[in-house]
């Protein structure tokens, strides 16, 4: 035989083989997560789904306080502010805007709507942006104290937005009913698919349906802390005040790329209760969080690669395994930092595929009979698994927008893993270059507020 050919066989089989093995044990692990949350709703049966006419109503409302973080958003800050004023279903609660004195403005735009409205205060940091988002929250959280303090009423627990976000008006009712018997409450996150970018925007929507209606189900169920979304979630000023206590006063870390992350890890090790509320409206829609995630690929890249290094990366380093005999955490937290190691994984699938094309290629200008594609086994079964994840995928993303996004999210998934390649690659940088210490940066993106959904009333 040709030595080119034998070459290229060698390296054609061993990169399938590799692949193979690492895309099959990454599809158990997930089939896995599958068939718990399938025998987990077998077992529970039909249940009566919760609506906000059926949460608990306590004579005294609690006292809330809502936190937004902001550097360079005054293209959305004002509209959020506006329409979270006027959605809000709750008659005790505050929002606090956190900006930097070097973002003028960020500073008007939040200004013009806080002079309209006394529930709005305006937190100007004493060092100028980008910091880190938790070091902005902690400034907040710190002139939330003097507040209390001044007035001599504590806030009850604090609520978590992002400057570009949609609310939705029953959320603080939700807060309410649950925060009386759990530490921290989280609501889903519905990203909004954005007109001219179904793809890159679109696979947000896709990922989000299938982690805050199954895998964040299966991790509560198995005991597993649970991570916060950074945005429609509610956490006790006590549980607060005890993380504060050990960091010099600060609840959040400004050291932290993904604070939201390990701040729920975090409430989950000191042994508070947290729950996942999906919650119906009165006609039949989720109390969920909507926004519009990147439709670019260069800021998809970017904002999948902090997510990367805070998480799988510099979030490892930080926050470690939780105590020995909690084998659920310790699975869930395996899933979470497995992405760089599956991203090479799929590298060296698409690098196979290739040679296998360049194998068959150069056997058949040489007159060669081609070659199968072995161990056939093992792709047979990769197979049957990646249809089973694309089919899992777009029945969740159906259930949460319809049949049309459904459709879409076949080819979504092709998109969703070149995006998390490139972000692979741009978090590994970025993580040797904060080994090398380099500061910790807000490394955001540019958002936009969905007006036009608001004018729709929707």
């Amino acid at each position: 035989m040709f030595q080119p050919i034998r070459v290229m066989d060698f390296i054609t089989h061993e990169t399938m083989l590799c692949a193979g093995v690492g895309l099959l044990l990454g599809g158990i692990d997930d089939l896995v997560v599958d068939l718990i949350f399938i025998v987990q709703r077998l077992c529970r049966g039909p249940a009566a789904r919760p609506t906000l006419a059926t949460l608990p109503i306590s004579p005294a409302r609690l006292r809330l306080a809502v936190f937004v973080g902001a550097w360079d958003e005054s293209a959305v800050i004002g509209a959020m502010l506006a329409n979270a004023v006027a959605r809000f279903d709750h008659d005790d609660y505050r929002i606090y805007v956190g900006v930097y004195p070097n973002d003028r403005a960020t500073i008007d735009a939040a200004a013009a709507v806080a002079t309209r409205d006394p529930r709005i205060r305006l937190v100007i940091g004493t060092r100028d942006g980008p910091t880190t988002k938790a070091d902005c929250l902690n400034t907040v959280w710190h002139a939330m104290q003097r507040e209390d303090a001044a007035r001599g009423r504590p806030t009850d627990a604090i609520v978590l937005h992002d400057a570009e976000d949609l609310v939705h008006g029953g959320e603080l009712r939700v807060f309410d009913a649950l925060l009386r018997t759990h530490a921290v409450v989280q609501i889903p996150v519905l990203p909004l698919v954005a007109r001219g970018s179904p793809l890159v925007s679109g696979h947000y929507a896709d990922e989000f349906s299938e982690a805050h209606a199954k895998t964040i189900v299966v991790r509560t169920a198995l005991g597993a802390g649970m991570p916060l979304a950074g945005t429609g979630c509610a956490i006790s000023v006590p549980m607060l005040e005890s993380i504060a206590g050990q960091r010099s006063g600060d609840p959040f870390d400004a050291d932290s790329l993904t604070e939201d992350y390990e701040l729920g890890l975090r409430i989950a090790e000191l042994g508070g209760r947290a729950t996942f509320a999906r919650v119906r409206d009165e006609d039949g829609a989720l109390v969920a969080v909507r926004a519009f995630f990147p439709a670019t690929i260069d800021a998809a890249v970017r904002q999948k690669a902090r997510w990367l290094t805070g998480i799988a990366l510099a979030g490892w380093d930080r926050t470690g395994w939780s105590r020995a005999a909690a084998i659920g955490d310790h699975w869930m937290r395996m899933r979470d930092r497995r992405a760089p190691l599956a991203m090479l994984v799929l590298a060296i699938a698409y690098g196979a595929l290739v040679c296998w094309g360049a194998d068959g290629a150069l056997r058949w200008g040489l007159g060669e009979p081609g070659v199968a594609m072995h161990p056939s086994w093992l792709i047979a079964v990769n197979t049957a698994l990646l249809i089973w994840r694309i089919g899992s995928r777009m029945a969740f993303t159906g259930a949460a927008y319809g049949w049309r996004e459904a459709l879409w999210a076949a080819p979504r998934f092709v998109v969703g893993n070149y995006i998390a390649l490139l972000a692979a690659r741009r978090a590994l940088f970025r993580y040797v270059a904060m080994l090398r210490g380099a500061p910790t940066v807000w490394d955001k993106t540019v958002h936009a507020f969905p007006a036009e959904l608001v004018a729709e009333g929707r």
